[in-house]
């Protein structure tokens, strides 16, 4: 839907080099309060395509908030088809060493192991510095509330679906619950996984990635490629990396129903959920980016002040990280090259 309250979406349409050939323009409205970017699926076009855009030139980010938005696999346990997740943490869970389940040792509970450590469920010793983001909690919750406000799309086949979670009873409640909004976290991959021996690994991972913190509900495939993007951009005040909020919204569950084995969940029923997480990216999404421009003045020009730790694993923007060993230095920000 181009026009909505703040105007017209398509009224300018900027090429920007260095995007996706499948998405090489810029949607902006006529005042250019509002713009929109499709990076294409993926770690690499999603790195790649935000280097692109804050390097261009053509744009002013010093004061930009950023949503960070797409559809996901989501986890039974604390979402739905259709549901929105608003996270705290993104976690690249797959960025570490991993064994064909068929080969890995007897008392291994899954094939992927952290870097530099010897079994599954350890802190890695070895960092790239992407493995874990944690963004402004503050606004965060700003965010939730006005998406909160969003009457959610739903539609019969995707309540069909997740009526067969119903018999695992309490454990996958907002399973078989309609589409709600929720504050929880995301596990970026590039892979397409699927069943609950993949995702129950991926939960560990996160929890003992953010130090226990960190809470998976939603998968995604670009959020730490984009968040690499913008830190790097960050260090040298291009952007500002409090002004970011990651959403998603579930569509398809990463585990099976009971029941249901992981192959056929993936390959061969239909689960519906596409067309609904696609209307509710729009329709929480709209909440959020109306609330920033109606609050404007009074709220969002001065920016909001994170009450918790932003940035990487590695206190790149100064700060102590509340996971992982801590800043490389000593809490104070990298300088920029010159």
């Amino acid at each position: 839907m181009p026009v909505d309250g703040f105007g017209n979406l398509l009224a300018v349409n900027i090429s920007v080099p260095g995007l996706s050939p499948k998405y090489p323009f810029v949607h902006c409205t006529a005042d250019a309060e509002v713009c929109q970017m499709t990076t294409c699926e993926g770690e690499i076009n999603a790195a790649s395509s935000l280097m692109a855009l804050v390097l261009s030139g053509q744009f002013e980010f010093r004061k930009t908030y950023w949503l960070i938005a797409g559809i996901a696999g989501v986890n039974p346990k604390y979402s739905t088809i259709g549901g929105v997740a608003l996270a705290r943490y993104s976690v690249q869970a797959a960025l570490q060493y991993e064994f064909d389940a068929r080969e890995m040792p007897e008392n291994f509970s899954t094939g992927y192991v952290a870097f530099g450590t010897l079994g599954p469920d350890h802190y890695p010793t070895i960092l790239y510095g992407t493995e874990v983001f944690e963004v402004n909690q503050a606004l965060r919750d700003v965010a939730f509330n006005y998406a909160s406000k969003a009457n959610l799309s739903d539609n019969e086949d995707s309540k069909k679906y997740r009526a067969r979670y119903k018999p695992e009873g309490n454990i996958f409640a907002s399973a078989s619950s309609g589409p709600s909004v929720v504050k929880c976290d995301t596990v970026t991959s590039d892979v397409y996984y699927s069943g609950k021996l993949l995702s129950e690994a991926f939960e560990r991972t996160t929890a003992i990635w953010t130090n226990g913190t960190g809470r998976y509900c939603m998968t995604a495939q670009e959020d730490n490629a984009t968040l690499t993007a913008l830190i790097k951009m960050a260090i040298y005040n291009v952007v500002d990396f409090s002004r970011i909020i990651i959403m998603r919204t579930g569509s398809n569950f990463d585990r099976p129903p009971p029941g249901v084995t992981a192959y056929e969940h993936l390959l061969v029923l239909q689960q519906n959920g596409f067309a609904v997480a696609i209307k509710n990216i729009y329709l929480a999404g709209i909440e959020i980016v109306n609330g920033i421009l109606k609050d404007w003045t009074p709220v969002f020009d001065k920016g909001i002040k994170p009450c918790n730790y932003i940035g990487d694993i590695w206190g790149s923007l100064g700060g102590d990280p509340d996971f992982g060993p801590g800043s490389l230095t000593n809490g104070e920000r990298v300088k920029p090259a010159v």
